[in-house]
């Protein structure tokens, strides 16, 4: 069965979509690795209230601090991972291809924006107003939610919104099957011959978060808040993610002592969600893992995060602690069945 013909099944619609639209979101990436690029696109991201929840003041303070050093910094990150040739970022990369494959499957239209940076999502809706799009799909892609991905990206798009148009958002799919089946498939096949562990390492957020967005003082609370059943799970990250890792891991037939997962990126001196990546891949390697395998799928597109910060320094800290191999397993990426899952799905959206 083809790509396309399994896109026709998924999609159960007598719909008329001659007049709408979709937006595939992600988070954002540098213009280039010039120190003033990565500055002008660090500015931006730290700057967004969902991001630091910080007052304004507090917030332009604390930024302007950390804009003295990190770009630099952040910067030679990036030239370690961008690519040779245009574009050079490849979460630009991954996300054109990703475009280009789910218009490949429809005549709908669809646009790729990024949150922070170019192309900007206010573009993207500007593109669909002058193509007569009166029905917009939001697609925010991030399988779990939080705030400061989720939330910013909505908050954006409703400001940019076409006059007239209406917007549907595509929810959180950290436990769809069509996400869940298609990255574990992945998983499976990218395993290395030799591996004694997978680690599961999602983008880490500061505690402050949840507790922010819980609207009825559940989350972390207790050590099994994410266990117990409650409303606060429909946007706790956190949950979230532990069911992605376990759907994932279930999908792959790993049993129990054979994955563990982590949280990576910290920014600043706030307690962010734990165990951290770093600690725990020292913790395996002295605890006897040899071979580790990591998985990111907090991410659909391989990035800053995961290209240098897990297969590169990831794998040195590793090593450095008596590991022997890290092998970091691809994302989504640009692939054919993602592309077509996740059209049917915008589509299915469509009110």
């Amino acid at each position: 069965m083809t790509d396309q013909s399994q896109t026709a099944q998924l999609i159960q619609t007598d719909t008329d979509l001659s007049d709408t639209g979709i937006v595939i979101v992600n988070l954002g990436t540098p213009a280039s690795t010039s120190a003033k690029d990565v500055s002008a696109y660090l500015n931006e991201f730290l700057m967004d209230g969902y991001v630091i929840r910080l007052p304004w003041p507090l917030r332009r303070l604390l930024v302007s601090l950390i804009l003295r050093s990190r770009p630099e910094e952040s910067a030679k990150a990036y030239r370690k991972i961008w690519r040779n040739r245009e574009p050079g970022s490849p979460l630009l990369h991954y996300g054109q291809r990703l475009r280009d494959a789910m218009r490949a499957e429809t005549d709908v239209r669809v646009e790729l924006a990024m949150r922070y940076g170019q192309p900007s999502i206010e573009s993207a809706m500007t593109r669909l107003k002058e193509a007569g799009v009166r029905r917009v799909v939001l697609a925010p892609l991030y399988p779990q939610h939080a705030d400061s991905t989720v939330t910013t990206t909505i908050a954006a798009a409703r400001r940019s919104l076409p006059v007239g148009a209406s917007l549907t958002v595509l929810p959180p799919f950290y436990n769809e099957a069509w996400f869940v089946e298609r990255f574990a498939s992945i998983l499976t096949k990218h395993l290395p011959e030799r591996w004694d562990h997978l680690l599961f390492s999602y983008h880490g957020l500061p505690e402050a978060h949840l507790k922010i967005a819980d609207p009825g003082k559940h989350c972390l609370r207790s050590n099994d808040c994410c266990e117990v059943a409650n409303p606060a799970h429909a946007i706790c990250y956190r949950h979230q993610v532990r069911v992605s890792t376990q759907k994932i891991a279930a999908a792959m037939g790993l049993s129990a002592d054979q994955y563990s997962q982590s949280f990576q990126s910290r920014l600043g001196r706030a307690k962010w969600l734990e165990p951290y990546t770093d600690a725990t891949l020292v913790e395996l390697a002295r605890g006897g893992v040899k071979h580790l395998a990591v998985a990111c799928p907090a991410f659909v597109a391989d990035n800053l995060e995961t290209l240098e910060e897990i297969a590169m320094a990831g794998k040195e800290t590793f090593l450095n602690a008596g590991g022997e191999t890290l092998t970091l397993l691809p994302s989504l990426n640009a692939d054919r069945q993602w592309a077509s899952s996740l059209l049917a799905a915008c589509l299915q959206a469509v009110d």
